[in-house]
């Protein structure tokens, strides 16, 4: 009886570690599989096959307008709502009356705190990559209010032309009256604008994982699949990337709403990861949105002004001017460009309207074709991006057909 008991196990034994190799050796496959649709997909760029890669994302704007078009039917009643209250604020536009110094004055801070949250949006939501919007506008701003403060020794700058064009008041200022506070209240608004921008950018990868986990399906995100591919990876040693990662990952599950909060206080490359973390475990949406928006409008914000007001204050831009010309051979060259920029700049603010010289410096030219190459690129990368979201859609298509069968 005991001998055929034994007998009778080991086959049992046998056929359990032929159904386990069985599994690893599907998982394998499963893998080898999606690594190289994922290879397939990034191969499919614009100035590879631009042909193919623009007919692609056409198809995929398509796609993405007609679920747009759906999800708004579906809140029809939220979008009539909308559209009423737009109507009502044209008609107060158009109508001549007392009211209009406050339909003016509410046009123009809506328009300008609409302009810092878009920027801030692009900044962080990036479909493949986001655009640097704080090193190309936010932080260019803050530093030219610093720069006029101290010129000018006063904040008040007439309106208009202030904020597209910055000129010193008529009747100027107390030398030395500019205190750091000050320039930090004059850029308040755009900066915070900025920064709430930024915090609305982090919730599409929060939705995208909180709806995969609630449906259990499929997600159509790579950092998603990444992301679960960490965890099942977490017990092994992997590079500093991943303990990185994964650090984020605990700090955000462990500590809930503070942990949240610190990571999107300091400049971290890895937030997105916070996002898919807390949308992964169901964490409660007011308590990722509020934490974000709390650590990157207002802690994140102040930091990186802080830093910007005191790198442009005029005695540092001295300091570095003069620096620039004590390095051996090159630095009288160097120094002589930035001298000259910073003299038309001093010029300009004190010349209203268009009486300013119209010297062209080098440095501005070159700026200016940065952010030209810049937006290029992150328009680029959008065109890619969308393109490779439809081959995985034909990818999916055809897994499925070939599952079907």
């Amino acid at each position: 009886m005991a001998a055929n008991g034994a007998s009778c196990e080991q086959p049992q034994k046998r056929a359990g570690a032929k159904d386990k190799q069985n599994g690893k050796s599907t998982d394998s496959s499963v893998r080898e599989r999606r690594q190289k649709d994922k290879e397939d997909r990034l191969s499919l760029v614009v100035w590879r096959r631009p042909v193919t890669t623009l007919h692609y994302f056409l198809l995929e704007t398509l796609i993405k307008l007609n679920e747009w078009t759906f999800k708004l039917w579906q809140r029809r009643g939220t979008v009539f709502l909308v559209l009423v209250l737009c109507s009502l604020f044209s008609i107060a536009y158009s109508t001549e009356g007392a009211h209009q110094h406050y339909v003016n004055y509410l046009e123009k801070r809506f328009l300008w705190c609409a302009y810092w949250v878009g920027l801030g949006i692009l900044s962080s939501v990036g479909l493949g990559t986001g655009l640097h919007t704080f090193l190309l506008y936010l932080g260019p701003h803050i530093a030219s209010v610093t720069l006029a403060a101290y010129e000018c020794s006063s904040i008040d700058f007439p309106e208009p032309p202030y904020p597209d064009q910055i000129v010193c008041p008529q009747g100027g200022g107390v030398e030395g009256s500019i205190s750091l506070f000050s320039i930090m209240s004059k850029v308040r608004l755009e900066a915070c604008m900025w920064g709430a921008g930024t915090a609305i950018g982090e919730l599409p990868p929060y939705f995208m994982a909180r709806a995969a986990r609630q449906s259990g399906a499929d997600p159509e995100d790579e950092d998603y699949e990444e992301f679960e591919e960490m965890l099942e990876q977490a017990e092994g040693a992997q590079d500093f990337v991943t303990r990185a990662k994964l650090g984020v990952q605990h700090m955000v599950q462990k500590v809930g709403f503070f942990g949240i909060l610190a990571c999107a206080s300091i400049p971290n490359p890895l937030f997105d990861l916070a996002g898919i973390t807390c949308g992964h475990f169901l964490v409660p949406f007011w308590t990722f949105f509020g934490a974000t928006l709390i650590g990157k409008a207002i802690i994140k914000m102040h930091i990186q002004k802080l830093f910007v007001i005191i790198t442009f204050s005029k005695h540092i831009v001295e300091q570095m001017v003069s620096l620039i010309g004590s390095v051996p051979k090159v630095g009288p060259s160097l120094q002589k460009p930035f001298s000259q920029y910073l003299e038309a700049q001093r010029n300009k603010l004190h010349h209203a309207g268009g009486s300013a010289p119209a010297d062209e410096n080098w440095l501005s030219w070159v700026f200016e074709k940065v952010v030209l190459v810049m937006v290029c690129y992150f328009v680029t990368s959008i065109v890619n991006s969308m393109a490779q979201s439809y081959v995985k859609r034909l990818q999916q298509q055809r897994h499925l057909e070939e599952k079907t069968k």
